[in-house]
Parts: C-alpha cells; sequence; structure tokens
C-alpha cells in the first residue's frame, strides 16, 4: 500500500498478500481509501463488488470480527512503518522489507530493481545500493541486476530492524492466535 505526497513521492506504508485483503476503508463504511494498491509480484486474487462484501459483513458477525482485527493488524503495520521510516538505518529497513516481500511472495527470489526498492523505502537509490552491498557482503542476499535471491532467512532475521518481529507478532497474536480486542469475542 503506497502513500501518495505527489506525481514522485510516493512510500510503502503496508503490505498486503494472501494474509490480508485490501478495501479496509470499506469495513468503516467508507468508499475511498488514502492510500494506493500496488501489486508488486505474479499470483492470483479473489475479487469482490463491495455491496457484495457489506452484505456478508451484515450478515456474519464472525467475518466483520476477523475483518476488525485485520485492520488492527494493517494499523499496526501504517504506524510501525512510519516509526521505522524515522528511526531505523536504511540497512535494517531493507532487510525487513525484503523479508516482509518473501513472506507474501513464498519465495526466496524477488524481482526488485534498486529504483523501486528506493520508493518503497523512502530514500534515494544511492541508498539502496549500499545497503544491497552490504546485506550481499554479509552473504544474506545476491543481488543481480533486480534479481533478490535471500540466501540467509535467519541472517536477514538478525539484520533487521525489530520492526519485522513486531510485524509477525502483532498479526500471530491478533489474527492466528486471535487475541481479544474491545468489543469483539
Amino acid at each position: 500500500l503506497i502513500a501518495s505526497l505527489g506525481d514522485s513521492e510516493r512510500l510503502e506504508v503496508a503490505m498486503v498478500g494472501s494474509e490480508g485483503m485490501l478495501g479496509m476503508p470499506l469495513i468503516l463504511g467508507l468508499d475511498e481509501s488514502p492510500l494506493r494498491a500496488l501489486v508488486q509480484g505474479a499470483g492470483s486474487a479473489l475479487r469482490m463488488p463491495a455491496a457484495a462484501l457489506g452484505r456478508h459483513l451484515e450478515q456474519c458477525p464472525a467475518l466483520q470480527a476477523l475483518l476488525k482485527r485485520y485492520l488492527y493488524v494493517l494499523m499496526h503495520q501504517l504506524t510501525q512503518v512510519a516509526a521505522c521510516t524515522h528511526f531505523h538505518q536504511v540497512e535494517a529497513r531493507l532487510a525487513r522489507w525484503l523479508l516482509m516481500t518473501q513472506d507474501r511472495a513464498h519465495s526466496d527470489r524477488l524481482h526488485l530493481t534498486h529504483e523501486f526498492l528506493a520508493m518503497m523505502l523512502g530514500v534515494r537509490r544511492a541508498g539502496i545500493t549500499l545497503a544491497a552491498m552490504a546485506l550481499q557482503g554479509r552473504r544474506l542476499i545476491r543481488y543481480q541486476r533486480g534479481d533478490i535471491t535471500v540466501l540467509d532467512r535467519a541472517g536477514l532475521i538478525e539484520a533487521a530492524c525489530g520492526c519485522y518481529a513486531a510485524d509477525r507478532s502483532i498479526y500471530r497474536r491478533v489474527i492466528t492466535e486471535g487475541g481479544a480486542l474491545a468489543g469483539t469475542s
């Protein structure tokens, strides 16, 4: 999910894969989103008209509760990315971003250019080059002409800032384990 401040000022603020969905403003009764969705890789997706989702939410309190939980996870991810962008070094942020992308792509091989990564992380292309070279020098990734291969996932987790662990933890606690939120059972 991308926040835009203009044609050239864009920043990735959250990721959605097979674990989630787009259109979360619909849960709040809104038909517009402040974010743009950008598909990064090949795969399949399911699509449902907004009106049909609204009917299902009215008829299925369990679906409504689950999507409220996911909305909470997404809000957490938005705030985590904002803090991460401000406080953490590019190398650790790149490691976090690659791990999150790998989780959603279900592959060790990712096709990502430096220019694209720079846009996603809100840094200059040169910063991505230095960070990718550092991760490659530690044999955590292999990078060649827009193709990144994760070689050492455990090492990449160690190189990532704590935001990656926080993202996985909140998802596990709220969605997988079903931790209670106010107003839900």
